[in-house]
């Protein structure tokens, strides 16, 4: 009885995670982009610490195959990616070569696998990738994420993602659910997302879906683009409230217009950006205090000068 309920207790702990077979490296490895693809994603489903190495390998580019085998090679040592032992590399080993597509989808699967990382910031940067690239074979692993995750905020944005990756769905049903999820969003990037579907969607029903939701989600982003217009608006005043009295004074004492004015502006400003690509390049780490260091500023015209034009 005590064997059974240990072995029973085994396999619930193992059942979360499946071991990397040479299978799934060489599927992972070879082949056209598809079906790389397709591996790869039902490897990262129940991946475990082999499973993440190897495709972290194959993300930097540390991986060949030969003869049906793929192979880890790092500083010139091959290792077998399932028992982790070195073994020899084959002299016809051949560099594995992924395209911009394969390589997507590589750091796409390497952020699913950080949502279950210990440190919050790491789990939060990996739902802001996702954000950007889940799709619907991402969704058990979404899921799984979700349901372990403890901070109220990721896992709202972990709903966000499970929508958003709904939303390409062949399920007429999860499509329409995706967008009416997502009108509750107040990421712009969760509008142009929807707004993207919206030019490739067919369904008069969805389409209805994802047009009350980018208009929900307009509404709640237009007092925050509003305040920024505003924002904008007084910064630029500002500047231009600063040049006018400039102007004036130096009308008022000079009692003709200086043309030159704009110019100086323009010196000023070279001065700084010239000042910043210095503190950037010899003192990156005091590139803040950039902006205290005293630059002489060009001399105003003679006065006498001013006098002779204004008798001109």
């Amino acid at each position: 009885m005590i064997k059974r309920l240990l072995l029973l207790i085994a396999l619930c702990l193992s059942a979360g995670a499946h071991a990397l077979t040479a299978e799934q490296a060489a599927a992972m490895a070879i082949g056209e982009s598809d079906a790389r693809i397709e591996a790869l994603n039902k490897a990262v489903t129940a991946a475990d610490e082999k499973t993440a190495a190897f495709i972290r390998a194959l993300s930097d580019d540390a991986v060949k195959t030969a003869g049906g085998k793929a192979f880890v090679v790092r500083d010139d040592k091959a290792t077998d990616p399932v028992s982790g032992a070195q073994v020899e590399l084959p002299a016809d080993a051949e560099d594995v070569v992924n395209n911009n597509r394969v390589r997507g989808e590589l750091d796409t699967a390497l952020a699913a696998l950080k949502l279950f990382s210990s440190d919050r910031a790491v789990r939060a940067a990996a739902v802001t990738q996702l954000q950007k690239d889940a799709d619907e074979s991402k969704l058990p692993l979404i899921e799984k994420a979700r349901a372990a995750e403890k901070d109220g905020a990721i896992k709202e944005q972990l709903a966000l993602v499970r929508a958003g990756a709904l939303l390409n769905s062949e399920d007429k049903a999860r499509r329409t659910e995706a967008a009416r999820l997502l009108a509750g969003s107040e990421n712009p990037a969760t509008r142009n997302l929807l707004q993207q579907r919206l030019e490739t969607e067919t369904d008069p029903e969805v389409k209805a879906a994802l047009q009350a939701s980018v208009k929900s989600i307009a509404a709640s982003l237009a007092w925050g683009e509003r305040a920024a217009a505003v924002f904008s608006g007084i910064s630029l005043g500002s500047i231009l409230l600063l040049v006018a009295p400039g102007l004036a004074i130096t009308y008022g004492l000079m009692g003709v217009i200086n043309m030159a004015h704009g110019e100086l502006m323009m010196i000023g400003s070279y001065a700084t950006y010239v000042v910043q690509n210095l503190f950037r390049q010899y003192l990156p780490g005091a590139f803040d205090w950039y902006r205290w260091l005293p630059c002489p500023s060009p001399s105003p015209p003679r006065r006498s000068w001013a006098r002779s034009s204004s008798a001109a």
